[in-house]
């Protein structure tokens, strides 16, 4: 079971170089992230990066039919919001950057929340929450412990802090394909029980709403909104299970 799902040391040095170009990305648009700029220059701009200066691949690009290089999502779009060049960044606005490259075949995944000018108080307080949920978890994984632990600790952390768990997406495993397994449930699931071991990857990557956790797919077939339009925040790194306990390759 465990074969396929444990990495090679050649497999992780390239995963670990995907990373890195991850991480300079969202680095990099950071400063782009302003006032009256779309969704769609954000995009272009990531992918001009990630192909002419990274020479690299955007993964999400045609991944699925999706039209883009890039997921942005703002507001009450929850995650896979398609980038637009009628969609502009106002004062006050959230907005994830959610970012895949694959880089000499390898993927690295990782996403984080942005301010749009000056944030209001609950979109700065979910915002705090949601990375606070996936430091919290990174910081138990570790070889041989249960994957529904890291479940746990985000969903009881996330809780206490009055906002709501998104339960039907979750973190996976990659590598060499975007997607792999295990699937990574950021809620308790007892019947879930996996052990993690040295060398294997996967993502964790909490949404976390403001209000109510339901959810809804817009027409488009990707967009996903809270159903009650509140706020939803979402951070993600890829992690790599080490002997005495992980590393984030997306830092």
């Amino acid at each position: 079971m465990y074969k396929n799902l444990i990495k090679t040391n050649v497999e992780i040095k390239k995963m670990k170089e995907a990373g890195k170009i991850v991480s300079n990305v969202l680095k990099m648009i950071s400063e782009y992230i302003v006032p009256n700029i779309t969704t769609g220059e954000l995009d272009r701009i990531c992918h001009d990066y990630i192909v002419y200066e990274e020479k690299a691949f955007p993964a999400c690009l045609g991944y699925n039919g999706f039209p883009k290089s890039t997921c942005i999502s703002v507001n009450d779009v929850v995650c896979h919001g398609i980038p637009n060049d009628k969609k502009k960044l106002k004062d006050g606005d959230i907005v994830n950057v959610d970012v895949t490259v694959i880089k000499n075949s390898y993927h690295a995944d990782a996403s984080k929340m942005f301010f749009v000018g000056t944030p209001t108080i609950l979109g700065k307080r979910l915002c705090y929450v949601t990375k606070k949920s996936l430091d919290l978890a990174i910081k138990i994984v570790k070889p041989e412990i249960c994957i529904n632990k890291i479940g746990k600790i985000i969903q009881s952390y996330v809780e206490k802090k009055d906002f709501s768990i998104v339960k039907d997406y979750c973190g996976h495993g990659i590598g060499k394909k975007f997607h792999e397994d295990p699937q990574i449930l950021h809620y308790y699931n007892k019947n879930y029980k996996f052990l993690l071991k040295e060398n294997m990857t996967f993502t964790i990557e909490p949404m976390v709403n403001a209000g109510s956790p339901n959810i809804k797919l817009m027409k488009d077939g990707w967009t996903v909104k809270t159903k009650d339009r509140n706020l939803s925040a979402q951070y993600e790194h890829t992690i790599l299970v080490t002997n005495k306990g992980c590393e984030i390759l997306t830092l």
